[in-house]
């Protein structure tokens, strides 16, 4: 069957072919009772529309790039499908685009992205939304754009962005720990390159300082958001003369890693150690024990950020002058990979 066009759907819903792109392109200057004909016709016909096509007939772009450099899958998984939907939803692209956060030519690569594909603006994922001199160099040649970034309040720093409290959660994280009567408690950075890893780091760090615990430097390891990372982290503290009865990973692959350390050292876990993760990813449901984790909403996260960025497309405007910035807080979920201290493990005491 021939693919439907614009004219099939202006000929079904008798208007012209502009008020179909109106209607498709969410103008507000159309009767209801015309919009109602177009999408009932749009419908009927299963008319999709050629987005490159639409790019070239006007001087819009209705593409927008996601930009991201982050070695978990699950976490870029759930960010495409929270950004897609939203585009989907008000007829825009996506290019999806990974790329090196270190390199010293990332600005204009970005820049020649934007022009190259026709571009309406970036969703900036971590770590790149955290880099200053990037988002100026972006605002400074006037592409648009939403990052979203780890922050405990609004940054206020003039550009738009969606921030998720991870210093909060992680201290929520520990804080569990803590009141399950764990002492000595590990803590396995995520990579630093990210700001959620201070982030992360503080929230642990401030619930020991909150509950009168020292922080032992031993007990604190360096290392990457990645299983292998939580793994060799975890066979370190776990060698310790005095090792920790509780592990706090600042990811949940950084978590699975320390669970598989565990198992290989023929521990029990959680009566022989607790575990914690972060984010709630698909490896702290498909590990056993299941992970205690913060549930952190990524695909949800990504939905508003790029909702806000579309809408300010369409107003014409940049967000920071008409749109507050909007923050998450993860939640504590608690699972089978954390239980009280075993009677007579060293607490630290």
């Amino acid at each position: 069957m021939r693919t439907p066009t614009i004219k099939d759907v202006a000929k079904r819903a008798k208007v012209s072919l502009k008020t179909v792109s109106r209607v498709i392109n969410h103008e507000p200057s159309v009767l209801e009772a015309t919009r109602k004909r177009v999408e009932l016709a749009v419908a009927e016909l299963d008319y999709h529309p050629d987005q490159s096509a639409r790019s070239l007939r006007s001087a819009k772009s209705y593409a927008l790039g996601m930009v991201y450099d982050n070695p978990n899958a699950y976490y870029v998984i759930a960010m495409q499908s929270g950004v897609l939907s939203v585009c989907r939803e008000n007829g825009f692209g996506l290019h999806i685009h990974p790329c090196d956060s270190s390199s010293p030519q990332l600005a204009e690569e970005l820049r020649d992205l934007v022009q190259r594909s026709r571009l309406a603006g970036l969703v900036l994922a971590p770590p790149m939304s955290e880099r200053m001199e990037l988002i100026r160099f972006l605002a400074a040649h006037k592409i648009k754009f939403v990052r979203i970034l780890s922050a405990a309040e609004d940054p206020r720093d003039g550009f738009p962005c969606v921030f998720v409290d991870d210093r909060d959660a992680a201290y929520a994280v520990t804080e569990h720990l803590i009141q399950l009567g764990h002492q000595r408690i590990g803590f396995l950075w995520g990579g630093k390159a990210h700001r959620s890893s201070p982030e992360r780091f503080k929230g642990y760090e401030d619930a020991l300082k909150h509950y009168g615990i020292a922080a032992d430097k031993a007990l604190i390891v360096e290392g990457d958001y990645s299983f292998d990372d939580g793994f060799r982290g975890a066979r370190k503290l776990l060698a310790l003369k005095n090792p920790p009865t509780a592990i706090f990973g600042s990811n949940d692959e950084i978590a699975a890693g320390v669970l598989a350390a565990a198992k290989s050292a023929n521990m029990n876990v959680p009566y022989d150690l607790s575990i914690a993760g972060f984010e709630d990813s698909p490896f702290s449901r498909q590990c056993w024990p299941a992970l205690t984790t913060a549930k952190q909403a990524t695909a949800d996260i990504a939905r508003r950020a790029t909702e806000r960025l579309i809408a300010e497309l369409k107003r014409g405007e940049h967000a920071a002058h008409s749109t507050q910035n909007v923050g998450f807080s993860p939640t504590l979920v608690i699972r089978g990979s954390t239980a009280p201290v075993r009677p007579g493990a060293d607490a630290g005491k």
